[in-house]
């Protein structure tokens, strides 16, 4: 993080959003005078136009190539494949939660350092927006809310991941500088701009901008997730936020079709990145499919790629097997692929060899498949003929996700009966809206028993969507369910309770005048 974003940065993430003759114009107009802050924060346009900028650098800042993946590693749903851990290092770190998982670590630096100007860019609107004058249901007041939405949606990432972080509040700077702040100011911050959110973004909004359902499925998470130290969690207060969102009209639709690029924002869609082929590749694929593949049928292979990604034994085996799937649930072949047949022809570790990775070898073993873009195949027709060139949308919240975040907060409240007929909503649509009577869950399970299915339930639902981590680090299993369930962690035996937090990147302690070592987090050098 910086201390100081400038106006030349913003007006870059205005021209992402498409702008660059308006903003040729308005120059030529003013005398290719430089625009001041005071000049664009004051026109409704300018902000908006900012506001869309904020949004490009969201998506490709943290949901792009290989930060996409990285918060979805080092869990017990997800781990880093192999190949890439052979050498040790930062990269198996992800997984093992070693020495060298430090204040070095160059990718969880940059998924701090990516972070911190979206905060300070969506601060300048909220700054110009928020004020006596704000008008409930004008444009101002819906941009304010998508704004804090933004904001409020990456501060929840920084603190679940690091704790205490600075507040960018840009009229409070003289008071708390660019230090790390207290948890329950950190929390409280987050729940102000999420509340805002809820309230003035609009009902409805074009693809991949915020709405007030986004805004009130964030702030229900927030409650959920805010540390208990806080005095913050607060199930009923989140039960009614999620309650709010389930009288919108959203709808679950086939399971399929959520990773169908032929049919990107569905109705069950609450909030997603926006993503295509060219320009705005989320190259995702390149990182997260099968290297033998690759070597065996090039780039042009749409499930190829380089093994950064690869899911737990846990989280693609069987019940049977001690995994998590059922027989028939629709959601298991959707989401991993098992079988790596191509075009008639069966690959195998030939081609690896060299690798010399013995019973490791896991290039063949299930990966993530939501993210596959039959679209950059050799076969498609299309010409793109690159993995490289993936370019599915992301989804960030989906109703199925209120409906589950839902079912806990009635459990949690003691309504156990009722939290688990919104589970068997869901579930219902992982057997093609025909759920045989033995796959139901029963009404009459304890709530401890309904906590701890209900992970495994969002295993099912969300694999690879990024919110495993948030969901361990909330419930407490973070550590006990890596140690036990990813294989590294288990093999290298060296994840501790403080792994539960990512260091504070050591350039920032340096760079920073208003942290020092002893803001570290407690277990890191």
């Amino acid at each position: 993080m910086k201390k100081r974003y400038n106006l030349i940065g913003l007006l870059a993430l205005a021209l992402t959003a498409g702008i660059t003759t308006s903003c040729s114009d308005f120059l030529t107009q003013e005398n290719k005078k430089a625009l001041t802050e005071e000049l664009i924060y004051s026109d409704v346009e300018f902000i908006e136009l900012n506001l869309k900028g904020i949004y490009n650098t969201w998506r490709d800042n943290t949901r792009q190539d290989e930060r996409a993946w990285f918060l979805m590693t080092g869990t017990d749903e997800i781990q880093r494949g192999a190949l890439q851990n052979k050498g040790g290092g930062e990269g198996a770190a992800m997984d093992r939660y070693d020495a060298n998982m430090n204040s070095l670590h160059s990718k969880v630096k940059d998924q701090w350092n990516k972070r911190f100007p979206i905060v300070t860019a969506a601060a300048k609107i909220i700054r110009a927006l928020d004020t006596p004058e704000l008008v409930e249901g004008s444009k101002e007041a819906g941009l304010l809310g998508e704004a804090c939405f933004v904001r409020g949606f990456v501060d929840y990432e920084l603190a679940m991941y690091w704790g205490e972080i600075p507040i960018i509040d840009l009229d409070k700077l003289d008071e708390t500088g660019y230090g790390r702040q207290p948890l329950i100011d950190v929390w409280q911050f987050i729940i102000n701009d999420l509340e805002k959110a809820a309230k003035y973004a609009p009902k409805t909004n074009t693809a991949g901008r915020a709405t007030s359902g986004a805004g009130y499925t964030m702030l229900g998470k927030a409650y959920m997730s805010a540390p208990v130290e806080t005095g913050l969690r607060d199930f009923n207060k989140a039960k009614e936020c999620f309650e709010a969102v389930i009288g919108m009209g959203y709808q679950l639709v086939p399971y399929a079709d959520l990773w169908n690029y032929e049919k990107p924002n569905t109705a069950e869609s609450i909030y997603e990145f926006q993503f295509n082929n060219n320009p705005n590749r989320n190259q995702i694929q390149f990182q997260i499919g099968s290297r033998v593949a690759q070597n065996w049928w090039t780039d042009g292979c749409y499930f190829a790629g380089y093994d950064h990604v690869v899911v737990t034994e846990y989280a693609y085996e069987t019940v049977e097997n001690g995994g998590i799937w059922e027989d028939g649930d629709v959601r298991k072949e959707e989401s991993i692929r098992y079988d790596f047949t191509y075009y008639g022809e069966v690959p195998n570790y030939e081609c690896v060899a060299w690798e010399d990775l013995g019973e490791d070898h896991d290039e063949l073993k299930p990966h993530v498949k939501k993210y596959e873009d039959f679209r950059t195949d050799q076969h498609s027709g299309l010409g793109i003929n690159n993995m490289w060139n993936s370019g599915k949308n992301i989804p960030a919240i989906r109703y199925a996700d209120v409906l589950l975040s839902y079912a806990e907060c009635l459990n949690e409240l003691g309504q156990t009966g009722q939290a688990v007929e919104k589970v068997n909503e869901v579930r219902n649509r992982a057997w093609g809206f025909s759920i045989p009577a033995d796959k139901k869950w029963d009404a009459g399970m304890s709530q401890d028993v309904f906590r701890t299915k209900i992970l495994d339930e969002r295993i099912r639902e969300f694999l690879g969507e990024n919110w495993r981590r948030a969901d361990l680090i909330r419930t407490g299993k973070f550590v006990e369910y890596i140690k036990e369930r990813n294989k590294w962690a288990k093999r290298s035996g060296t994840i501790q309770d403080y792994n539960v937090r990512y260091p504070i990147p050591n350039e920032e302690i340096e760079q920073n005048p208003d942290m020092t070592q002893d803001d570290q987090n407690p277990g890191y050098r």
